[in-house]
């Protein structure tokens, strides 16, 4: 009769105590001197101003002629628009419907751009003024609305390269109609579009208010997403 195989496992040699030891005592050695690294110097995070010369100063803003030492080290010159900053409105009235609210728009003509711009009411703070309290007055002020809610939807530079001005948006919600009065050298055209045809306005380029392109998408991707969870 041919002999049977019987499969024979390799016995695997033991391993003493002191053996272990041993192998781990390099490794310790190695983790804790791996842990011992030359600390990288900490740059600034903001410029050191040499000197700075007001070159213009106007109703609305200032602009400056800066010498500085930028946070990487580098000595440099920046001609910079200084400004208080503003604040944007976001005015939704959802009593109808909350999946395609109705906004306030405004058109006015902006000289700088050269045409008339659709927009979000906006307006500048003035000096050490509370935010949300600029954004109240000023939507009422252009609006003649009143909000019962107010949240801070976003926060954000429009041209940080040279202007200094940020722009605080808001979300006011539960609006109440009142009488408009805009200052003496605004004026304004304002009215109420459903969500979905300010995007539509957007889709086809017929807003080009970077304020207004920032503050409508950013809620209507927030809002597309509380409608999904």
């Amino acid at each position: 009769m041919p002999k049977t195989k019987i499969p024979v496992k390799a016995a695997k040699p033991k391993v003493t105590k002191t053996a272990k030891a041993t192998k781990k005592t390099p490794k310790a050695k190695t983790l804790k001197a791996s842990k011992k690294k030359t600390a990288e110097p900490v740059l600034a995070e903001t410029a050191q101003v040499l000197k700075s010369d007001v070159v213009y100063e106007g109703a609305l803003f200032r602009v400056v002629h800066d010498r500085l030492i930028e946070p990487g080290g580098k000595e440099n010159e920046r001609d910079v628009v200084r400004h208080n900053g503003s604040v944007v409105i976001l005015a939704v009235d959802n009593a109808k419907g909350k999946k395609d609210p109705w906004i306030v728009i405004e058109r006015q003509y902006r000289h700088a751009a050269n045409q008339f711009l659709w927009e979000l009411p906006a307006g500048k703070l003035e000096p050490n003024e509370d935010p949300l309290a600029g954004a109240q007055r000023e939507l009422e002020e252009e609006t003649g609305y009143r909000a019962k809610k107010w949240k801070p939807l976003v926060e954000y530079f429009a041209s940080p390269g040279f202007l200094g001005e940020s722009m605080k948006v808001f979300l006011a919600e539960g609006l109440v109609a009142g009488d408009a009065h805009p200052e003496e050298d605004e004026s304004i055209e304002f009215r109420l579009v459903k969500l979905s045809e300010v995007l539509k306005m957007i889709e086809k380029g017929a807003i080009l208010d970077g304020k207004t392109l920032t503050s409508v998408l950013l809620y209507a991707r927030q809002t597309a997403g509380k409608r999904k969870k």
